[in-house]
């Protein structure tokens, strides 16, 4: 895979990278440099940010059946 560099220095990472972490609009990398190699890493801290809240307990309180 490649991807070409934009004149402001962006990139655009291929379809089936982005599909296989789950990167949508938004998410955080890291970027590390390793020689001459650029690891690009996506965010624990942006991971759990995601999933936090889906399961937060209604502010109300317990619903009685």
């Amino acid at each position: 895979m490649e991807a070409t560099v934009a004149e402001r220095g962006q990139i655009t990472l291929p379809k089936a990278v982005r599909d296989a972490l789950g990167l949508t609009k938004g998410s955080v990398l890291k970027v590390e440099l390793d020689g001459s190699r650029i690891i690009l890493r996506k965010s624990v801290d942006d991971a759990i940010s995601r999933v936090r809240g889906k399961f937060a307990l209604d502010p109300g309180g317990r619903k009685d059946g």
